[in-house]
């Protein structure tokens, strides 16, 4: 199942056209997909460059032309002769800040083509290093020729990239096994909704059961509610003076306990602007 296919899915049990994504997963991957509904869509601004966090495995022995195990093998396979112990250490380079070549094989776009696009047509594919930072890679536990990790990184990071790196270094080749992504940014596993909540929700049209509380959303804003007159007149774009619950510089605007209508900023003491406005 790609990203797109579970779009899909969220778009026919929520009835809803628009709906975006805050990061794709591949599609071997599993894990938190964390996606924006409606005019929800225009607080994507908001939720930054955010970090992530994967657990998997890593296959040594080869690596494969995709960093992962849907590609072809890239060399005649070679036994792994490193220990537990030597994989950590190995791994204990990957700590950071670095630049990383990306797969030719993923998503980033080049001239706004998807790099595997170009990659599956046989044309060159310019990718460049990008400058990521991984907080924590650790290698748990080996059990033949598979190690299983745990890795923290910074948007942007792939892990199937250090999987193939940390294979060269082990000087038998390597990729990524499987992935499972656990944390994206502010979104949890544990807060995830399966598919099969989705399909049954779709059955059911009981979607918005599965909806987090607007308040819960963007934790470091504090939440004003205001009255009607001043909600239409944040509607027209215009200044308006909010209640001071905290220096914030960024609130979210309320006009009930659920009906979040924009994102104002500061401007001094109670006067606030808004900046994105939701309806």
């Amino acid at each position: 199942m790609t990203s797109h296919d579970v779009v899909s899915l969220v778009r026919r049990a929520a009835g809803e056209k628009s709906i975006g994504h805050l990061g794709t997963l591949d599609p071997m991957a599993t894990g938190v997909l964390p996606l924006l509904l409606g005019k929800y869509t225009r607080l994507a601004q908001y939720f930054g460059q955010n970090e992530k966090i994967y657990t998997g495995h890593i296959r040594f022995g080869f690596a494969t032309d995709t960093f992962d195990a849907e590609g072809k093998p890239a060399g005649e396979a070679q036994p792994l002769t490193r220990t537990l112990d030597e994989l950590q250490e190995l791994a204990k380079h990957f700590a950071g800040a670095m630049d990383q070549m990306p797969p030719v094989f993923s998503a980033k776009k080049l001239n706004g083509v998807p790099a595997h696009q170009l990659a599956r047509a046989g044309l060159p594919v310019p990718v460049k290093p990008a400058r990521i930072f991984i907080h924590n890679f650790q290698v748990l536990s080996l059990a033949g020729d598979t190690a299983s990790f745990t890795m923290h990184v910074s948007a942007g990071g792939y892990v199937r990239s250090v999987a193939h790196e940390l294979g060269e270094m082990a000087g038998c080749g390597a990729h990524l096994s499987s992935l499972r992504r656990t944390r994206a940014g502010l979104f949890t596993l544990d807060q995830a909704v399966t598919v099969d909540a989705l399909k049954q929700a779709s059955t059911d049209g009981a979607f918005e059961q599965l909806m987090p509380h607007p308040r819960t959303l963007l934790p470091d804003m504090p939440s004003v509610t205001c009255d009607e007159q001043t909600a239409g007149r944040i509607r027209n774009g215009m200044q308006v003076n909010l209640p001071e619950f905290s220096a914030a510089p960024l609130v979210k605007v309320f006009t009930g306990p659920t009906e979040m209508i924009a994102v104002a900023k500061r401007v001094a003491g109670t006067l606030m602007q808004p900046v994105v406005v939701m309806g």
